[in-house]
């Protein structure tokens, strides 16, 4: 190993930035090129075809077989004459990635001679093999059959010879088997929801958007060190490795002058995305060395975590290109900030109309304000639920560290705003308004635009923070599925806003005007969800003690928090709302129990080996050396000078000897704790065993490697270190 390693340095100096060939002078040449999208359906589709795919789009109207066989033809036809030879059913099924069964343009025509076909049946539904997908349940692994069902508002795209179709996938009963699904239904939802709000101020509102836009944060590793680190390999971060000297702690790799070859990857990064219609617009380093951001221009929720997703495998296959490994673990090296993966979140009408931010006029800030309220709400009241759609095993790693939100779930608003919404709760009574209060709260929501314009600093320390015309989900992990916390907060939200507008419109039955309903509603909003509001310093330790007095939930153990998914409040917003059924509900937990179960499992035995197979017979093999060289001095030294060399060789072969047999005993321990937690038959139940039994092993054992890496001479040492691989580029 240790061969392998310095094998990878010297592989490594011999490293040069791959030219990258630009298609064009401006991206807005090949800018989606790649993508069936509404220009290309206009000259592949007739009128009526594309008109048909148009509404289904806008008003989410199904299209009839007559339609979709159209459709299929001139995809068909504008895939094959971009070198397409085959498509598949492009979906996202419960493991954190992708899938895909690829099946060419190949049939038997009428006359028995080989024909390329296409359909509207195949392109509209698909039956894959669905038995190896996790289903927590839903089905048993006989029972194979599972359907792909296009998703017509997110347009087909090609990769290499392929064309890709975005689709959901449910079981033969019908339950949801992936993440797009409860999403589409999610967003449906806050739709509904947002428009009969909005309609208060607007009449014409007919479409209320959800708005994403992700920023994608990852490290890059050189492949040559990436594969002489098993862990790196199988795990996906490093499970030892003491820290270098010099890491973060000049800040100077944060925003700094891009290194060559990591540019040229971002180059072709950014070409291949544009070419799918990925509209990257943003790039720099990060604040850990070797880490950077990619983030793009605001889309519909929808398509913006369909072009994530495609974005974080085009990725890695582009890295391959330049000699790199894309490390999208929330926190692949310990002592060093992690990755995030900030969802930033908006409402926008039909017509154009941000909802959360602030108007011309004083109606245009009450909309506002009604709409920043609820937000406020929905996360105060599913503060749970929105944590465990984040908190992952990876992510665990990352929450609370120095560089991420803590556990605590708060909204930042900043001092203005929250000014705004205290003297708005004090001044807006129970009882009809007089008219000098009127012109008060008027003159107050009129000043709003003003006090936002220098109200446009951060707190990294939210973990959802308003910025001035949306909010930002900070605690989202680099390799989650945006769907994931995206249909939480949706959910949340609509639920949120029905129950405003039913309080809202309760008043004005009661003889309430409009406006003085919606100002008392704002009230009893702003006071009930007053609570979750925090502008401090959310890494302190007094504002843990403030949060459990404010009755903020800290729970930091993965297991523990994805109960929470089922609890009635939970249930509540996913199930009454139509998102889920209690049993995709309870199936989705056991997926993610199992999963957290199986990464720490993976873990576990990684470590095991490496420490065992590579470490110990390191450490031995220098101790043999530190042995033999105490026996060869006896006879070059006097007696006394042997013994005052002697006595400090000896105490460092005793403190490596200790390490050695530390590690030896907790590599046993941590694999009897294994074996006691595989013979438990509950899911959940041998969750919280490895969380509790088996992962603190790992940090134990760790320990005392990296005591180990800093003693063993460096020539025998069988892995990169850390400053070989967060410093080679």
């Amino acid at each position: 190993m240790a061969k392998l390693r310095f094998q990878a340095l010297g592989e490594l100096m011999n490293r040069e930035a791959k030219e990258v060939v630009f298609p064009s002078a401006k991206a807005t040449d090949y800018y989606g090129e790649l993508v069936f999208n509404m220009d290309a359906m206009s000259k592949y589709l007739g009128k009526d075809a594309y008109k048909a795919v148009k509404v289904a789009i806008d008003k989410g109207e199904s299209i009839d077989r007559k339609v979709a066989d159209t459709v299929a033809s001139g995809m068909k036809a504008w895939a094959m004459e971009r070198g397409a030879t085959h498509y598949t059913h492009w979906f996202q099924p419960l493991t954190d990635g992708t899938a895909e069964k690829h099946d060419g343009f190949l049939d038997y025509g009428d006359n028995g001679h080989m024909i390329e076909s296409f359909s509207g049946k195949l392109l509209a539904q698909q039956e894959p093999d669905a038995s190896s997908f996790p289903s927590g349940g839903i089905r048993q692994t006989f029972e194979a059959r599972g359907y792909t069902a296009w998703d017509v508002s997110s347009p087909a795209f090609i990769v290499g010879t392929t064309l890709c179709i975005p689709t959901v996938f449910i079981s033969y009963t019908g339950e949801a088997l992936d993440y797009k699904t409860p999403f589409l239904k999610a967003l449906s939802a806050v739709d509904k929801a947002a428009v009969a709000v909005a309609q208060y101020f607007d009449k014409d509102v007919r479409k209320v958007h959800t708005n994403l836009g992700w920023e994608q944060e990852y490290f890059l590793i050189d492949t040559a060190l990436y594969q002489a680190r098993p862990d790196l390999i199988v795990a996906g971060r490093t499970l030892m490795g003491h820290s270098s000297a010099k890491d973060q702690q000049l800040d100077d790799h944060y925003f700094g002058s891009i290194p060559e070859r990591v540019s040229k990857f971002m180059i072709e990064l950014e070409i291949e995305s544009h070419r799918l219609g990925i509209p990257v617009k943003t790039r720099h380093n990060e604040v850990a060395p070797n880490q950077f951001e990619v983030a793009p221009i605001f889309e519909e929720a929808n398509l913006a975590n369909d072009h994530n997703l495609l974005l974080m495998d085009l990725m890695k296959r582009v890295a391959r290109h330049h000699k790199f490994e894309v490390l999208l673990h929330e926190k692949p090296f310990a002592g060093i900030n992690g990755s995030g993966k900030h969802n930033n979140w908006s409402l926008s009408t039909d017509k154009g109309v941000v909802l959360m931010a602030p108007g011309k006029n004083p109606k245009g800030n009450l909309q506002f304000l009604t709409f920043v309220v609820n937000a406020i709400a929905a996360v105060y009241k599913s503060q749970d639920l929105l944590r465990a759609s984040i908190l992952t095993s990876s992510n665990s790693h990352r929450l609370g560290a120095n560089e991420a939100p803590p556990a605590i779930l708060s909204v930042f608003t900043g001092s203005q705003i929250a000014d705004t919404l205290d003297n708005l709760a004090e001044k807006i009574t129970d009882q009809k308004m007089t008219p000098d209060e009127k012109t008060a709260l008027k003159l107050g929501i009129g000043r709003i635009p003003e006090i936002l314009l220098d109200n446009t600093d951060r707190n990294r320390t939210s973990p959802f923070a308003f910025t001035g015309n949306r909010f930002e989900f900070r605690a989202v992990g680099s390799s989650t599925n945006c769907a994931a916390p995206l249909t939480a907060l949706s959910a949340a939200m609509a639920l949120q806003l029905e129950e405003f507008k039913k309080d809202v419109d309760a008043l004005i039955a009661s003889g309430v005007k409009k406006d003085e309903a919606i100002f008392q509603t704002i009230k009893k909003v702003i006071l009930e969800s007053n609570p979750i509001r925090f502008n401090g310093d959310g890494y302190s330790d007094e504002w843990k003690e403030e949060a459990a007095k404010r009755g903020l939930t800290n729970i930091t153990s993965v297991p523990e928090s994805l109960t929470k998914y089922l609890d009635a409040n939970s249930k509540k917003i996913l199930c009454e709302t139509g998102i889920m059924t209690e049993r995709e509900l309870e199936a989705r937990v056991e997926v993610e129990m199992e999963k957290f179960m199986m990464k720490i499992q993976i873990e576990s035995r990684t470590l095991g080996d490496l420490a065992i197979n590579h470490i110990v017979p390191t450490a031995v093999a220098y101790q043999t050396q530190l042995i033999q060289n105490v026996q060869g001095i006896r006879d070059i030294f006097s007696e006394k000078e042997f013994n005052e060399i002697a006595a400090a060789r000896k105490e460092l072969i005793k403190t490596i000897s200790g390490h050695i047999s530390a590690i030896k005993a907790k590599v046993k321990d941590m694999t009897e704790a294994r074996k006691k937690c595989n013979v438990i038959e509950s899911g959940e139940e041998k969750a919280f065993a490895y969380d509790k039994e088996v992962r603190p092993y790992l940090d134990d054992i760790r320990y005392h490697i990296d005591k180990l890496e800093l003693t063993v001479d460096n020539e025998m040492w069988p892995l990169p270190k850390y400053r070989e691989l967060l410093f080679s580029r």
